[in-house]
Parts: structure tokens; sequence; C-alpha cells
């Protein structure tokens, strides 16, 4: 898969069918969507391209006052996307001199001009341009001025649910993993390096792994206790995760992230973990002592390895 970070005069596309947009998670709808266009493309001999955006709108739009997290960080999109067999991602740099390209200018001077778009494939509801002026009609009415054609991808539903990216940061924003999980056909992953911590967890039998995150932007699921699983080095093993501020021990409004791993003792400062999310267990506890800390833990790890056992 080709990744361009800019266009120029010097990059050529053959006949390409095109899809745009965030793309943030490449939940089951964007993977509709991309195979979709990867499967016509191959079949007439085209390029399948998308054209996304980095950094994301908001943080541009809106730099002092966004509160934007999102599901996958550019490395993670880029994978997901990689496996859907896409031919070239475009991550156009997205500035305030382009966020005020009308609809028009966009369609003429980026997706014609610069990519030469022959086809595109639009999700559902899709919106584009300055004050995203722009929509499945404005496409159709400019692909006859300018010689593409465009079709529209209807939204993909869950037991009556159409599936977006709002309601998946809804659903990891109240700990609901399942449904984060159904809405991108994959568990929820996040990764990041391990380092030094305060050491207590080691001193009642529950040693945890902190963890550095690889992006700020990168959304968590909300505060409480996960049963999930660690990716090491290709190993995949299983644990308990906790997200949060450690109230029974110190106070902070700090939230940590760390990983107790089952049956491991290794050392592994400065490792890159990544973890699969899959039932949150309980929210965050204020505990009177840590005996009682000590109790809840053994709980949680007995319930996890449960739930894990059950999904092999």
């Amino acid at each position: 898969m080709r990744v361009l970070h800019e266009l120029s005069p010097e990059v050529s596309f053959n006949e390409p069918i095109v899809t745009l947009g965030t793309y943030d998670g490449v939940h089951l709808g964007h993977q509709q969507i991309i195979r979709s266009m990867v499967a016509e493309a191959k079949e007439q001999g085209r390029e399948s391209v998308l054209l996304t955006f980095h950094p994301h709108p908001r943080m541009v739009l809106y730099p002092d006052s966004h509160t934007v997290r999102l599901i996958d960080t550019v490395d993670e999109k880029l994978a997901k996307l990689e496996k859907l067999g896409l031919d070239t991602v475009i991550l156009y740099p997205f500035t305030s001199k382009f966020s005020r390209l009308t609809a028009v200018e966009f369609v003429r001077d980026v997706l014609v001009g610069q990519i030469g778009v022959k086809h595109m494939l639009v999700g559902h509801d899709h919106h584009f341009g300055k004050n995203r002026e722009g929509n499945f009609q404005h496409l159709v009415d400019l692909g006859a001025l300018y010689d593409f054609t465009v079709e529209e991808i209807k939204a993909v539903d869950l037991n009556g649910t159409a599936i977006s990216s709002t309601k998946i940061r809804k659903a990891l924003s109240e700990g609901d993993m399942k449904t984060a999980e159904h809405y991108l056909g994959a568990p929820y992953r996040l990764s990041g390096t391990v380092v030094h911590g305060n050491k207590l967890g080691r001193t009642i039998g529950f040693p945890t792994a902190n963890i550095e995150m690889d992006q700020a932007t990168k959304m968590l699921p909300a505060i409480g206790v996960y049963a999930v699983n660690v990716d090491l080095n290709g190993r995949t093993l299983n644990g308990v995760m906790n997200i949060g501020k450690k109230p029974t021990v110190q106070q902070t409004e700090k939230i940590f992230v760390e990983v107790f791993i089952f049956d491991f003792s290794e050392d592994i400062y400065g490792e890159t973990l990544t973890v699969s999310f899959h039932s949150r267990l309980r929210g965050e506890q204020q505990f009177g002592s840590i005996e009682a800390l000590k109790e809840q833990l053994g709980k949680d790890e007995k319930e996890a390895r449960t739930i894990l056992a059950d999904r092999v």
C-alpha cells in the first residue's frame, strides 16, 4: 500500500476510484466502503485511493477548545487500511487554508486537478468542503461537470443501529467494550511503552506494567478495571488492566494506565505492549485499606480469567 503525505505533479494515479473522510476507527461501515472500492478497482484495472486527513479537522478548526480523542492513532489506521487491500492512502495535510476551500474548489482543485478521480464511493450522509456544505448530490452534479461518477454506500446497520465513529467513542466513554467491538469488528486496542511506576503492586502480589501511551489524542476507555489480552513481541498474554487515579494509594488527578499480566514475571521496561479490551469488570473504587484492595484484585483476576478463557 502506497502512503502519500502530499500531492504534487510528480505523483500519478491510474484512473483512480476514490473515497474520502476521516475514517477514524476503520469500523465495519468503513470496511464495507473500502472493500467495495477495492473489488471494483481490481475488476476494472484501476487504482483504489482513500483520501483522509491529518491532523483531525477539529484540531485545526478549534485548536484551543477541541476535545478530540481518536479511536486509532495514524499508525493503527494505516495498518487496518493495508489489511483491506487498498492501493493508496493519502494523508492529506489539513490546514486552516485548506479548511476554507469550498466544495467546488475541493472537487475541482484536489479530487480532479491533483488526483484525477474517475469514480467515487462515499458513505451515508457524507459532507465535505467549507462549513461541510458539500453532499452526495453536490458530488453527482460536479461529477457530471468534471467527468467522474459517484456511488453512495448505505450505512451498515447492526441490530437496527447505523455504525459510526461517534457511537464507538460513546461506547468507549461508557466502558461498553462489547458494543465497541461489535462496531469495530475487533476488540478495541491501545499501545504504549512500559515505564517505571511506584512498584506498589509487586508488594501486594499484583505487579503491574505501567503504560505510557503512544499518542496523547488516543481515546482511553472509561475509568475502571478491564479483562484484557496483551500482545508482547508476538506473544498473547492475559491480564487485568486498570485505568484510573488509584485513589486508595495516592491523591492525584492524573489518570494511570497499568496492566497486571497473569503468570508473568519478566522485566519488560521499555517494551511496547498492545492491549486488547474484552470486558469492563467494574468502575474504580476507593478501598479502606491495602488489604481490602488486595482482596478485590484477587476477585478481579478470577473474573477476568473466566471471561478470557471463554474467548479462546
